[in-house]
């Protein structure tokens, strides 16, 4: 009697794909690592598995939660939840190695163990840049970002896209101006606005003390619509006396005027008062970005400037900026909306097909191809010539090269394009120029 089968399956929560699938999502990460280190941006990694009192340092409420916890002897370990953890980490075990401002790029798979939902995911990869400082760190580098998130996107093919900015100094500035104490409270309900609607978020800041004159007033600052200069004038015209609040609109108009000189075209990035990011890890520059063509995707970069990175394993100040670009549910929700497809996406150029006794000339082409960059496979299923073409449709390869008895003698193969179906005779030099010459 058989062995009962176990039924395979994955874990909800965790992506797996098919080989066009994972070339496309190859590809996408590639371009954010090319993007990220034209900017100067140098990589790391860092382990999958840490001590759990590091990743719980800051205390541990939903984090603690979420977290996978890693069995094995009395360590306890558990998987990291995101990529600044471990860096904060690393930037204060590498100290004194590193050179500051220290600029890093990161893309790895996250792991939380929040609920299942489609669309989001329990294993995923984040991509991440960051700016540390030792000490402090120029606000300039806060306008700089924008420009990495533009060309990023740029590189991915996107056009219509807007990256949304505000400060947090404004914001607390503000509630502070409104006497109102608990403006972390505040934030996070301002931060669901996308989400639940104005009148909702009216509800909640009611439920918390905020009387209805401050909603209304907190309703006209959040709302206010116009370009970055009208915005910029509007603030101006509130005549706020509050430190914090004329900090960050000295901070945001600085942002402001030189991302322009970084090269984003204003049409790309805009002040959204409504952007605040409800972690109270942010303390000034907040970034969201949008695909206008496609909103209900919801922001698919963001991050911000934050005052102290390391400040639970270091008594070093080292101030940041960074984002994260979720690539996991970005691929997934491109690709749900009908945005990509991995239909045509193909990694092989060619396909080698061996006639009758013809093995050993069509490993040496094959071999002469490989070593001019061409990605060859041969066949080596003993097969009609059908299924040996059929083969080659279903893995998407562009090209077909039959060597067979005439091909040999004469030195002249038959190269069979598959997507128009056309069958050239060529020299070994020939195609090895044409398939070079096509991307």
């Amino acid at each position: 009697m058989a062995d009962k089968k176990v039924n395979p399956s994955i874990l909800p929560g965790f992506m797996e794909l098919l080989p066009n699938e994972q070339i496309l999502f190859n590809n996408m990460i590639e371009k954010v690592k090319d993007s990220y280190e034209r900017y100067g941006f140098l990589p790391i990694d860092t382990p999958v598995i840490e001590k759990s009192e590091v990743l719980l340092a800051k205390g541990g409420g939903e984090t603690e939660k979420q977290i996978y916890k890693v069995v094995k002897g009395d360590t306890d370990m558990s998987l990291r939840f995101d990529l600044t953890v471990p860096l904060a980490r690393y930037v204060a075990m590498h100290f004194h190695e590193l050179s500051f401002p220290f600029r890093r790029y990161h893309i790895a798979k996250v792991y939380r163990g929040e609920k299942n939902q489609k669309g989001r995911f329990r294993e995923f990869y984040q991509a991440d840049i960051d700016i540390i400082g030792n000490g402090e760190l120029s606000i300039l580098n806060d306008a700089e970002i924008p420009s990495v998130i533009y060309t990023t996107f740029k590189e991915l093919g996107f056009e219509n896209f807007t990256i949304k900015i505000n400060n947090r100094k404004l914001l607390q500035g503000f509630f502070e101006n409104l006497n109102i104490n608990n403006y972390q409270e505040v934030l996070r309900i301002v931060d669901k606005l996308e989400k639940i609607g104005i009148e909702n978020v009216r509800k909640e800041l009611l439920e918390i003390g905020i009387n209805q004159e401050k909603y209304e007033k907190i309703r006209d600052f959040i709302m206010f619509e116009g370009d970055n200069l009208s915005t910029l004038s509007f603030l101006k015209e509130l005549k706020i006396e509050n430190v914090t609040f004329s900090d960050g609109l000295k901070e945001l108009e600085t942002v402001c005027y030189y991302i322009e000189k970084f090269g984003v075209p204003k049409n790309n990035f805009k002040i959204d008062l409504t952007i605040a990011r409800g972690l109270d890890y942010y303390t000034g520059t907040v970034y969201e970005t949008f695909l206008n063509d496609y909103p209900k995707i919801g922001s698919i970069c963001s991050g911000g400037r934050y005052d102290n990175l390391s400040e639970f394993y270091t008594n070093q100040k080292l101030p940041g900026v960074g984002i994260s670009i979720g690539l996991t549910r970005l691929f997934y929700q491109l690709r749900e909306a009908g945005i990509i497809s991995a239909d045509n996406e193909k990694l092989i150029k060619a396909l080698v097909i061996p006639m009758d006794d013809y093995l050993d000339q069509s490993i040496e082409i094959s071999n002469l191809l490989r070593k001019n960059d061409i990605s060859t496979q041969i066949y080596l299923e003993n097969a009609k010539m059908s299924k040996k073409l059929n083969y080659a449709n279903k893995i998407n390869v562009p090209y077909v090269i039959i060597v067979g008895e005439d091909e040999v003698n004469s030195n002249i193969y038959t190269v069979k394009n598959m997507k128009t179906g056309e069958q050239t005779k060529m020299t070994i030099d020939d195609i090895i120029l044409e398939l070079s010459s096509r991307n």
